[in-house]
């Protein structure tokens, strides 16, 4: 297994994974070609040098995960940086061996190299198993979370 910053060439395999659950399949849009909103989306991230999206592949070199990481710049904690772990999937098939647990500890790694003081998450949540997973890793629900939708796609 390989974790390492995305490609283009990653894109539609990442774009799948994200469309690959009941709450995705409401919101994304996986075809190829890709829509052109992706492609701009990720050509975006990639000048950003705040964000990271982030690929894991096989031995074979196929996508098998992925997540983004972006590091918030603060005022409070003293001028401090935070990491945010959002977007992360498990290609199926591939669920349950342990690859979601190396990718979040190398997500607080790196937020470490970043002298973040702290890594967030937020988790749906209809999505059950994926609190418990971040519980067990430490996480804590120490916040209220709220979300103001300006449009629907």
């Amino acid at each position: 297994m390989e974790i390492r910053k995305a490609t283009l060439d990653d894109l539609p395999a990442i774009i799948e994974m994200l469309t690959d659950d009941e709450i995705g399949q409401t919101r994304e849009d996986f075809k190829i070609p890709l829509p052109s909103s992706y492609v701009q989306a990720f050509e975006k991230i990639m000048a950003d040098p705040n964000q990271e999206l982030i690929a894991i592949t096989d031995e074979q070199g196929q996508v098998i995960g992925t997540m983004q990481l972006t590091f918030i710049q603060y005022l409070t904690y003293k001028g401090g940086i935070r990491a945010q772990i959002e977007a992360v999937r498990i290609k199926k098939g591939q669920r349950g061996l342990g690859l979601g647990k190396q990718m979040i500890l190398w997500a607080i790694e790196r937020a470490k190299e970043r002298k973040a003081h702290l890594v967030q998450l937020t988790s749906d949540k209809k999505r059950d198993k994926a609190i418990h997973f971040y519980e067990e890793l430490g996480f804590k629900a120490s916040h209220e979370g709220m979300k103001l939708h300006l449009t629907n796609l």
